[in-house]
């Protein structure tokens, strides 16, 4: 039975020395088929996946993410996270660039924490991350689930360092951020975590700065700027930024926190805001200036308020309910005074409402 044992291990290890020395394309370098497979456009990824296991492994790979983004081939999907009339998370999928654009949902998602509330959503590297929240009967969280954009998969992820839930999330120099929010009994609200994906560890530190209720949040000249409800110091609404060379929290100005009265999104470095106090209009934060400049109306038959903002290269996707989509062009700010809707996707039959926007490159 050794003996019997023996060959199959050795017929097995052979087989799959065979496996790893088959070239990805017959007759052609390894090197050279990257080069060609690489200028396959995401959408038919699926279908590279689909011939054989190397392929599917090169596609899967950090290599392949690699040579995409070093060589500029890599292409921007928005990801929008949703809550059915059944009060059910659920997350959708767009490619801007399809001749037939819609949004298509992903599957999978843990059944456990599709009636959570509260919980973070953010995008780093070929990853969405879906981060804490809270339920009528469960307290705060620390769970971390990630969907891998690659082989299209949902895992468990290293946990929060602190329960968080209503908290902000974002991304910057390639860590993933956790601030604030509600926690559980023993959590800290004035608190954030960073997540290092190169250590699969997150850090816990604090601040007095910070405050649980979190309106909105956005990363601009290389800082997190964080729009916060009311606090009992101050009862007016009021911003703060992280200074990541001194690792402190401080208050924003003033007079750009007073136009902040939206979701936000910064595309080549500008601050764009969509108001949704009365119609729908997108303004922009001139720094030198130090003013608030009104772009444009949207018209009420394209916009489905409330809505969330995404940028692509220099279009703004402004994503309301039942994911209505409209592209909004802002390479040419210096036409003031109207909107150039580059094109707009009709809403689902069923009229979601949107969470979250993120854009993720492969």
């Amino acid at each position: 039975m050794e003996d019997l044992d023996d060959e199959e291990t050795s017929s097995n290890n052979v087989d799959e020395v065979k496996v790893t020395n088959t070239p990805l394309i017959c007759g052609l370098p390894d090197d050279i088929s990257l080069l060609c497979l690489a200028r396959v456009p995401r959408k038919y990824h699926s279908v590279l996946k689909a011939v054989s296991k190397r392929w599917r492994d090169l596609v899967c790979s950090e290599e392949w993410l690699y040579y995409r983004r070093k060589h500029k081939l890599d292409e921007t999907w928005i990801y929008a996270l949703c809550r059915d009339k059944l009060d059910h998370v659920c997350c959708y999928v767009l490619d801007p660039t399809s001749s037939k654009k819609s949004w298509k949902l992903i599957h999978g998602l843990p059944l456990h924490i599709v009636r959570r509330k509260g919980m973070g959503f953010e995008a780093l590297e070929n990853k969405l991350f879906l981060l804490g929240g809270c339920g009528w009967s469960e307290d705060a969280t620390d769970e971390v689930y990630s969907y891998n954009a690659s082989s299209n998969s949902w895992v468990e992820a290293a946990s929060l360092s602190t329960a968080r839930c209503y908290f902000a999330c974002e991304v910057m120099d390639e860590k993933l951020y956790a601030i604030g929010g509600i926690g559980s009994n023993s959590s800290d609200p004035h608190s954030w975590d960073t997540f290092d994906p190169y250590t699969n560890a997150w850090t816990s530190h604090r601040d007095p700065n910070i405050v649980p209720e979190i309106e909105d949040s956005v990363v601009m000249d290389g800082k997190i700027y964080i729009r916060c409800g009311k606090s009992p110091v101050t009862p007016h609404v009021y911003a703060v930024v992280y200074e990541p060379s001194s690792g402190t929290w401080q208050h924003a100005d003033a007079d750009m926190v007073s136009g902040w009265r939206g979701p936000a999104v910064v595309v080549n470095g500008i601050l764009f805001v969509l108001d949704q106090s009365s119609g729908t209009r997108l303004t922009m934060w001139h720094k030198e200036r130090r003013e608030w400049i009104p772009v444009g109306k949207l018209s009420p038959l394209l916009t489905r308020p409330p809505c969330q903002l995404v940028a692509v290269g220099k279009s703004i996707y402004i994503i309301g309910k039942g994911l209505s989509t409209v592209a909004v062009d802002v390479g040419d700010i210096g036409n003031m005074g109207r909107v150039m809707v580059g094109s707009s996707i009709p809403k689902l039959v069923s009229d979601y409402n949107v969470i979250s926007c993120k854009c993720l490159s492969i």
